[in-house]
């Protein structure tokens, strides 16, 4: 597993996003390692991710499994230089299991467990304090040349 995540080896000018991208001052910063199998991470959050006292905000758990996806399929597909190319969101689900106590660090791991053509379906599984809180699954799509480098 290489210490340098996923989301540090897109393109300068492709780390924007609020949830990952290195270049967002404001953001999450979400970060993936990957294994050679698996994308795995950690992520504590902030008091502001309250949904009610103690628990943290489904939309939280939803950009976590979108970005921790999104960033494992490029990785699956990185070329032989190693840099992911950047992939987008075609589709997020998100199943809440159980209610995801805020304070304590989140695991997440995911794995790729489809590929459709270009289109690459990632599941990931949001643990804290060793129990499994939220599974979902993205359908990661290679970014169209219409949504970045002019």
């Amino acid at each position: 597993m290489t210490d340098i995540p996923v989301q540090h080896r897109y393109a300068e000018d492709l780390s924007h996003c609020y949830g990952c991208g290195k270049n967002n001052a404001q953001g999450l910063h979400i970060q993936t390692h990957w294994d050679g199998e698996q994308g795995v991470g950690r992520f504590t959050p902030r008091p502001e991710h309250i949904a009610l006292p103690g628990f943290v905000y489904g939309g939280m758990l939803a950009s976590l499994v979108d970005c921790h996806g999104v960033a494992t399929a490029a990785a699956s597909a990185a070329g032989d230089d190693g840099r992911p190319q950047r992939y987008v969101t075609a589709s997020l689900h998100v199943d809440f299991l159980r209610p995801t106590p805020l304070g304590p660090e989140l695991e997440l791991v995911a794995r790729v467990i489809e590929r459709r053509g270009r289109k690459i379906v990632v599941e990931v599984e949001i643990s804290a304090l060793g129990e499994l809180r939220a599974r979902g699954q993205v359908v990661a799509a290679p970014m169209p040349a219409t949504m970045g480098r002019d």
